[in-house]
């Protein structure tokens, strides 16, 4: 495997965010809002879109050399994809301290928190499930994401 070569753009807005979907989830309507909201804080987004290959997601993070990596997923297997690519990333040393977070519909059987506990014993530091009436998924990301662009 040859080197990642680091992309050449400068650093800009608080923080520089990779989002993605996972390998098994098409949806990208979810990417786009996240995109979206993102930029309106005044974050400089790389989407990497949907159905993306784990290789292709862990090297666009040592390319782009990003401050949070953002995965999301609606179709509800997303729990099965995200431990593979969180032992991925996270065995490369120079994402080894990235921040990396998932969220949205991860399952389909119910368990979300155990769910969550193991995604985060494996390795992502926040995970936001789809919340129901005010959405508290939505705002504990937000929250989350605020957190980082004051400690950079």
């Amino acid at each position: 495997m040859k080197p990642v070569e680091r992309a050449d753009r400068p650093r800009s807005g608080p923080l520089d965010v990779v989002v993605t979907g996972l390998p098994s989830d098409a949806h990208t309507w979810n990417l786009v809002f996240i995109q979206l909201l993102l930029e309106d804080l005044g974050h400089k987004v790389v989407n990497l879109g949907s159905c993306v290959p784990q290789d292709e997601i862990v090297e666009s993070c040592c390319k782009f050399e990003p401050d949070l990596l953002v995965v999301s997923s609606v179709n509800g297997h997303g729990f099965n994809d995200a431990r593979p690519l969180i032992e991925a990333v996270r065995s490369r040393w120079e994402l080894a301290s990235l921040p990396a977070v998932i969220g949205g519909k991860l399952g389909v059987g119910g368990g979300e928190q155990e769910q969550a506990t193991e995604l985060m014993r494996a390795g992502f530091d926040a995970v936001f499930q789809d919340g129901s009436g005010d959405r508290p998924g939505f705002a504990a990301f937000t929250s989350f994401v605020g957190s980082l662009a004051v400690t950079r």
